[in-house]
């Protein structure tokens, strides 16, 4: 995650934008990463810290209002990634009757059941990943309560968390490593949650 590094480069662009296009670049990007899988490429991180930032700077920018498009974009966009996966995703993957492919969705939903949740909240913190994870939740037809759970989660943690990191970040320094502190906390959670899933299906 190279937040702080690209940080600068993003606040310049958004700087100049009125605040309602601040609200609909942000918004729209996030929504895109998260949501349509070829929005992979797009920086989520760098621009929520930049507009956390932007929005330090001026006082025609809401925090609050901003933090809330963020959660909205993020969480309705893997809603939309998951509801994919498991309508389109599932049927076509089931019209294959490729044995490779059946052993695929067999894995998948055997680690979406065990230790869905915390790589659906964990994903949040890795470009790329992030846009693949929800989809494939819905192929392999995640719980939909438990996946919407931890999409909440995660759209908080991540969205206005790294957006407030920014905000914050040039009053109090040492709140520029904070997301990454919460990032390892929910890494580490699905490692462990993974590890000992693991280790409990090779028992039985």
């Amino acid at each position: 995650m190279r937040v702080i590094e690209l940080a600068a480069s993003f606040d310049a662009q958004l700087s100049p934008l009125a605040p309602f296009l601040i609200y609909l670049v942000v918004g729209a990007v996030i929504f895109l990463e998260t949501g349509v899988i070829f929005g992979f490429f797009l920086p989520g991180d760098s621009i929520l810290f930049s507009a956390g930032l932007v929005s330090a700077s001026r006082n025609n920018l809401n925090i609050a209002l901003l933090c809330g498009v963020i959660f909205i974009a993020a969480f309705f966009g893997d809603q939309i990634g998951y509801v994919l996966g498991r309508t389109i995703g599932r049927s076509y993957l089931e019209r294959k009757t490729s044995p490779r492919i059946n052993r695929m969705i067999s894995k998948a939903e055997r680690f979406y059941d065990h230790s869905g949740w915390w790589a659906v909240v964990a994903a949040r913190f890795f470009p790329w990943i992030r846009s693949f994870i929800p989809p494939v939740a819905g192929v392999a037809k995640m719980n939909y309560y438990k996946f919407l759970s931890a999409n909440a989660l995660g759209a908080l943690i991540w969205g206005a968390g790294i957006t407030l990191a920014g905000f914050y970040a040039a009053r109090f320094p040492w709140v520029k490593s904070s997301s990454y502190a919460l990032a390892a906390f929910f890494i580490g959670g699905s490692l462990v949650s993974a590890t000992w899933n693991y280790f409990r299906a090779k028992r039985d």
